[in-house]
């Protein structure tokens, strides 16, 4: 899993790029359970950290550029 401190070192360009990524094998990792080919189960519950992680992250950053009203 990754770490918040690992995320908040990349670019928001970067984080985007990567949440398609876990969101594509979150995707293909439901398939998987579905068809009973999936052998680390614990991926699927990782993948979801890491997606929110990176959510929370990215919207921590737009509420801090927005002008407080």
């Amino acid at each position: 899993a990754m770490k918040a401190e690992d995320i908040r070192a990349k670019s928001d360009d970067e984080l985007k790029e990567q949440l398609l990524d876990l969101r594509k094998e979150a995707f293909n990792l439901r398939f998987q359970t579905v068809s009973g080919q999936l052998e680390n189960t614990a991926r699927v519950g990782d993948v979801r950290h890491d997606i929110g992680r990176i959510k929370t992250i990215l919207n921590e950053r737009r509420r801090a550029q927005a002008p407080a009203s």
